[in-house]
C-alpha cells in the first residue's frame, strides 16, 4: 500500500472526529430580567434546546422530560408574572391619567359656577334654563364636593383671576 492510500483514511477519520467534537448541546436559560440566554455550557436552571450527543446515563428520558416541563413551566410562570406586573402598572397609569382629567373638569366646572353671576343648565331642546339662587348654591356646593372627592383639595378662589373668554369662531363672528 502506498503512503497516499494510507493517508486518505487517516485524514477522513481526523475530519470526522473534528466534526463530531464541534457539535455540542445548546442550553437556554432566562435571567432575572426575563432575558433568554443561550450557551454551550450548562448553567443552573438551563434547559437543553439542541443536542446531538446522548445525555449521561444517570438521567433517564422520563426524568429529563419532567425536568424540562418543570423548567419550561417555571419560565412561563415568570413570563406571565412579568406580563401581569406590566399590565398592572399600565392600568395604574391609566387610572391616574383618568383621575387627573376628571379632577381638571371638576375644577373648571366649580370655578365657572363660582365666577358666574347666574348658573344655568341646558334642557333637551338646547335652551338655557337658569337656576334659582338656592338651586345655584346647591349646584356650587355639589361641584365643590366633586372637586374634593376627585382632587383632594379645592383650588383657592381669588377674584383677581381673569374670567376666561368664551371661544368664538372668527368666521361666525364676522358679519358678511
Amino acid at each position: 500500500m502506498s503512503f497516499m492510500s494510507r493517508l486518505l483514511p487517516i485524514t477522513a477519520l481526523i475530519l470526522a472526529g473534528a466534526l463530531t467534537v464541534a457539535r455540542a448541546d445548546v442550553y437556554r436559560w432566562i435571567d432575572e430580567h426575563g432575558v433568554p440566554h443561550y450557551s454551550d455550557e450548562w448553567v443552573p436552571g438551563s434547559v437543553v434546546v439542541k443536542t446531538v450527543k446522548p445525555h449521561p446515563s444517570s438521567f433517564n428520558s422520563a426524568a429529563r422530560t419532567s425536568e424540562h416541563r418543570s423548567l419550561a413551566s417555571s419560565g412561563d410562570r415568570a413570563s406571565t408574572e412579568l406580563n401581569d406586573q406590566a399590565n398592572a402598572r399600565a392600568v395604574q397609569q391609566d387610572v391616574a391619567k383618568t383621575r387627573e382629567v376628571q379632577c381638571k373638569v371638576a375644577k373648571d366646572r366649580y370655578l365657572k359656577s363660582v365666577q358666574s353671576r347666574r348658573v344655568f343648565k341646558v334642557n333637551k331642546d338646547g335652551a338655557r334654563e337658569y337656576l334659582s339662587d338656592e338651586a345655584a348654591d346647591a349646584y356650587r356646593e355639589q361641584a365643590r364636593k366633586e372637586v374634593l372627592d376627585l382632587c383632594g383639595s379645592v383650588p383657592a378662589f381669588t377674584p383677581d383671576q381673569p374670567v376666561p373668554e368664551p371661544k368664538v369662531n372668527p368666521a361666525e363672528a364676522t358679519s358678511p
